[in-house]
Formats: C-alpha cells, sequence, structure tokens
C-alpha cells in the first residue's frame, strides 16, 4: 500500500471564504448539483468524496482540524500519507512525482465515487497528475495555495520565479542534494506566521527531511485529460510559502472556476479549518 490511507472513512468567480460561512455558493461547472441551498453538506442533501493530499514537510495529519468539519456534513474522507511523509515509510530515494501519484490514484480507485481532489502546496503537481491518470474519477481539482503549472514545468521552475517566497531561505539542501531541511524558525516565520504556539510546535514535531527528487520533476498533462476536470483555486492572502502574487499568477495563466480567498498564511487548514471546510462544503 502507498502511504497510510486514513478513511475518516476556470477563473470566473472570486469570492472570500468568509463569505462563504453565511451563504453557500452554486456549483462548479461541471459538478452535479441541484441548487438548494443551506444544509451540512455540498448543495443540501448532496454528499461529496474528498482526497486530500497534503505538501511538502508535513503528512496526512495536517488535515486533521478539517476532516471531522467535512464528515459531520455527510461526506466521505480519505487524507493519506504521501510516500516519505506523516508515517509512510518510504525511503527517500524511491520518492517520486510518479510515486506519489500512484499513491492518490490508489486512493481515487478506492473512493466510493468521482472525489473531490484537493492539493495544498507542492500537492498541487500531484493533484494535477492524479486528474490526469483518473480525469473521469475527479469530480472537481482543488488546488489550496498550491502549485497550478502548465505541462512541463517543475516546481524548481516555478518556485525560482518567487520572489516573495520567504521561505526560501529557510530550506537546506543535504550534502548530497537528495533531501530537503528547514533552517530554525521556519514554522514560526514563514511557513505558518499565523499559527498557535500549539501548531507549531506539532509541526516542529513532526518535521521530516523533504525528497528533493520532486521538486525538480516537470509534471504532464494535457487539455484532453486533466484540462477537462473543473478547476478551484483557494488562495491564502498571506502565504509567505507561495505568495499571493504567485498564486494569482498562476490561477491567471490557467484560468479557474472559482477563486476563493482565506485570510491565512500557508497553513489555513490549522488556522482557518472553519472557513477552510465550508470553502470545500461548497462545492
Amino acid at each position: 500500500m502507498n502511504g497510510l490511507l486514513r478513511k475518516v472513512l476556470r477563473f470566473g468567480t472570486m469570492i472570500s471564504a468568509t463569505a462563504l460561512l453565511s451563504s453557500a455558493l452554486p456549483g462548479c461547472g461541471g459538478g452535479d448539483t441541484d441548487g438548494g441551498e443551506g444544509g451540512d453538506g455540498p448543495q443540501g442533501s448532496e454528499r461529496n468524496t474528498y482526497v486530500l493530499v497534503h505538501g511538502a514537510f508535513v503528512g496526512g495529519w495536517a488535515w486533521d482540524k478539517v476532516v471531522p468539519l467535512l464528515e459531520a456534513g455527510g461526506n466521505e474522507v480519505i487524507a493519506l500519507d504521501l510516500p516519505a511523509h506523516g508515517d509512510d515509510q518510504t525511503p527517500l530515494a524511491d520518492a517520486s512525482l510518479q510515486a506519489y501519484t500512484d499513491a492518490v490514484v490508489a486512493a481515487i480507485d478506492g473512493a466510493s465515487r468521482p472525489v473531490v481532489l484537493v492539493g495544498h502546496s507542492m500537492g498541487g503537481t500531484v493533484v494535477s497528475q492524479a486528474a490526469e491518470a483518473r480525469p473521469d474519477k475527479v469530480k472537481t481539482l482543488v488546488y489550496l495555495t498550491a502549485f497550478l503549472m502548465k505541462d512541463g514545468q517543475s516546481l524548481n521552475q516555478e518556485w525560482a520565479d518567487d520572489e516573495g517566497a520567504a521561505i526560501k531561505a529557510y530550506a537546506v539542501p543535504s550534502s548530497d542534494g537528495t533531501s530537503l531541511s528547514f533552517k530554525e524558525g521556519w514554522a514560526e516565520d514563514a511557513f505558518c506566521q499565523d499559527c498557535s504556539p500549539e501548531d507549531i510546535a506539532r509541526l516542529e514535531s513532526n518535521l521530516r527531511d523533504e525528497p528533493a527528487k520532486p521538486f525538480g520533476e516537470p509534471i504532464h498533462v494535457t487539455e484532453e485529460r486533466w484540462g477537462r476536470v473543473p478547476r478551484v483555486y483557494i488562495e491564502a492572502l498571506r502565504d509567505l510559502a507561495i505568495s499571493p502574487a504567485e498564486q494569482e499568477q498562476q490561477y491567471t495563466a490557467l484560468p479557474c472556476e472559482r477563486v476563493i480567498s482565506i485570510d491565512a498564511g500557508h497553513a489555513p487548514f490549522l488556522t482557518k479549518p472553519n472557513e477552510l471546510a465550508q470553502a470545500l462544503r461548497s462545492l
């Protein structure tokens, strides 16, 4: 099994997540909705299956505050550890973009219905590849302050151009170039400057060396497959890991059906779980 599956079971509209707390939005084009409003689940009675894909330097545990909020609406939620992350014991040398994609595709294949596929940060590259592999099994693609890139681009290329990504100053490559780690202060100064002391402590206690290879591997997506899956972008307005300007550049170059704004740093799943869950439930 690729990682621990913890089965805890194109630019149209821009809206803040705060507004979503008081009013559900219409469903994305491409989704099957009945037009109802209110209720705990999407569109009243409709239920979703969410596959949540974490980013670099964290694991599936990062979604722990969000999972019960989604489940409370009757949704199915699958949060997984990518290879060499969280509790997964895959060797760093065996971690690759393809290995990450295979783990997510396995989660999609194990779901009971087409999924809302959510990728955070580095996880954006993974969900793009997974949607390319299983376009008919992905209801909606959600990029949560994530890398939304064109075919042939790599995360390293995209990140290098982001002058507002303060966290880059904390990243330290290993002597052999196979992994990355962080300097002291990374969590509270750049990754999650709006986190509570408790959340900072959890980030630091769960920190593992990050496989470097996937950062340099280009994604391969096509308009015929990945391109036909409806896309939503959730931007974080105070992000210091992927700057707001970089996020906007990405969702402008590859338009999404909706852009939702959350006033948070890079980890809204820790700092704004209610707003994030409400945004996801609206899809």
